[in-house]
């Protein structure tokens, strides 16, 4: 499975792409089950905040139903289109994404971030910045509405940031989100099934959650095989490890 013309040119011009009907319904179905089983056998109240910023579920995050979302579905094959044939590291675990109704009326708005930013629950170390390639996030359920827990995004923000990093360097982002005019956000929606596809550098968060049903979603964090080279490089040159895009520029 590939991308075409115009899904590379939104990944470009927007830092994301929306691809839907990727992962068969048997597999959405399979990690379903799996998932609301281990919920069914009770989470540990004092670790909900742990659970919330790194995964629910842990035990569950290497196994089958989970990892085969991206190593067994064409997912793994959008993800070459992009940034080459075997050019990522391998990826064996994701990240179980839920969020459950809140009461709060009116919601607040969603909040900005970019992965791997040390917060006291995300396990990231104080003092480093754990950047990566590229997010992709695999939803189970549906999310038709805003404020249902939606994935949300400042499409842009990847070329406004790269451009900040580039006169202050990539450790500024240890002082925080670079303040930057940002755009209005995009609170995304789809289908059981649907992939994102995110480049690293784009500002992200999610949406409360007031519909009457939780949101699920599996993100698997991709790496360029020379990532390790120079982590500060590609925060500066946002296309250096995607040939599918350079391709098109």
């Amino acid at each position: 499975m590939q991308l075409s013309f115009e899904q590379k040119s939104a990944m470009l011009e927007h830092g994301y792409v929306h691809v839907p009907g990727v992962v068969p319904k048997i597999m959405v179905d399979r990690a379903m089950r799996h998932i609301n089983h281990s919920v069914g056998q009770g989470m540990d109240p004092e670790r909900m905040t742990i659970f919330r910023a790194q995964s629910y579920c842990p035990e569950l995050q290497n196994k089958p139903p989970i990892a085969d979302l991206f190593n067994a579905t064409p997912v793994k094959s959008l993800v070459e289109d992009l940034i080459g044939e075997g050019q990522a590291l391998p990826v064996r675990d994701g990240q179980i994404a839920l969020r459950f109704p809140s009461l709060q009326d009116p919601p607040p708005p969603p909040g900005i971030h970019l992965d791997g930013m040390y917060t006291p629950t995300n396990g990231m170390k104080e003092g480093t910045i754990g950047n990566f390639t590229m997010l992709v996030g695999v939803l189970l359920s549906p999310v038709r509405e805003d404020y249902a827990g939606n994935f949300t995004v400042w499409p842009g923000t990847h070329r406004l940031y790269e451009a900040y990093f580039k006169e202050h360097g990539p450790e500024s982002l240890l002082n925080g989100m670079p303040p930057v005019d940002l755009p209005a956000p995009v609170q995304t929606r789809g289908e059981p099934g649907d992939v994102f596809l995110v480049h690293y550098q784009i500002g992200h968060g999610v949406a409360p959650n007031v519909s009457p049903l939780p949101r699920y979603a599996i993100f698997f964090r991709v790496k360029h095989v020379d990532h390790h080279l120079d982590w500060k490089a590609p925060m500066r040159d946002i296309w250096l490890h995607w040939p599918g895009i350079r391709a098109i520029r």
